[in-house]
């Protein structure tokens, strides 16, 4: 039997998937995060990481992960696939190896491997897009610090700037200020402030109170609604841009969102609203980035199947 496999390796977890050469999914599994690699102590977690998702989804295949060897695997990596490649090549058996980044994989999946663009709105950000040419681009996913418009991490940063504005007295009231407090049981804003500069508070934990923006956003704040419009249409200029570089003027393209910031429904509604104002069709993805890592796999032996027996996946 031809297998493949695909694995999309993130920041909080790494899902894995298995298929046949018919682009039936046979096994699926996970494991822990993978995107750190530079030291000894990353490289062994990075390790056991592949080692738990490919045997557990070869559990669920009932395939024996120890005597397997696949055709194809591709694995999209979030921080950059450089440091990754050599390490795979020694973990795995497998004749065509692709390791490529978290963006492409995102891509293909949400289009089924279908031209488009991808907006990825995570704890950063980044806009990634292929045309039926093959050619590719991507904008953003420059970091925290110069970066990552739109995502988790600068909605939770736009969110305390308001509250210190407000509890210093230069801004307007906001209900920003009471719900961070109550969250994270600082004494003030300039206390929480520090505390998101130690290590108690790494970037994927900060990201996650951007819900909070989305919850006073809901309750009519204006604050929260200023920045949840603003978030919508940074991420819409991604898309853009990317658009822009890959199809002519009056070319509309699919554009699909991924990513726990589109759980917002007033930041999505705003950002497809802003990307179907040109033409475009703007959409959920149809799989997650593990399927798309799968029929990357394929397309690297020339195979171009319809996956089926696809794990549900949640944005």
């Amino acid at each position: 039997m031809r297998l493949f496999l695909g694995v999309d390796g993130g920041q909080s977890s790494t899902t894995a998937l298995i298929g046949g050469e018919s682009g039936c999914v046979l096994g699926a599994g996970s494991g822990g995060p993978c995107n750190h690699v530079g030291a000894a102590e990353g490289r062994a977690k990075f390790t056991q990481a592949i080692t738990e998702c490919v045997g557990a989804a070869c559990a669920q295949a009932g395939l024996d992960a120890g005597r397997i060897r696949f055709e194809a695997a591709c694995f999209g990596m979030s921080g950059g696939p450089a440091d990754k490649q050599a390490i795979l090549a020694q973990v795995l058996a497998v004749d065509r190896l692709v390791v490529t980044d978290d963006a492409r994989i995102a891509l293909t999946g949400a289009t089924a491997g279908e031209p488009g663009v991808i907006t990825i709105a995570g704890t950063g950000s980044i806009a990634f897009g292929r045309n039926a040419a093959g050619r590719c681009a991507r904008v953003g996913g420059w970091g925290y610090v110069f970066g990552d418009e739109g995502g988790g991490f600068d909605l939770t940063r736009q969110a305390l700037r308001a509250a210190l504005r407000y509890e210093e007295g230069w801004g307007p009231a906001t209900a920003l200020h009471r719900l961070l407090l109550d969250q994270t049981g600082a004494a003030d804003v300039n206390d929480l402030l520090h505390r998101f500069y130690t290590e108690e508070f790494p970037r994927p934990r900060i990201a996650t109170f951007a819900k909070l923006v989305d919850q006073a956003g809901n309750d009519g704040d204006p604050a929260a609604i200023e920045i949840l419009h603003n978030a919508a249409q940074q991420l819409a200029a991604l898309a853009a841009s990317v658009q822009r570089q890959l199809w002519g003027p009056d070319e509309p393209a699919r554009v699909a969102y991924i990513g726990g910031v589109f759980r917002s429904r007033r930041l999505l509604e705003r950002f497809r609203t802003l990307v179907e104002l040109g033409g475009s069709r703007c959409g959920p993805p149809i799989h997650g980035p593990a399927a798309g890592a799968l029929l990357e796999a394929y397309r690297a032996v020339g195979l171009y199947p319809s996956l089926t027996n696809v794990p549900e996946f949640k944005l």
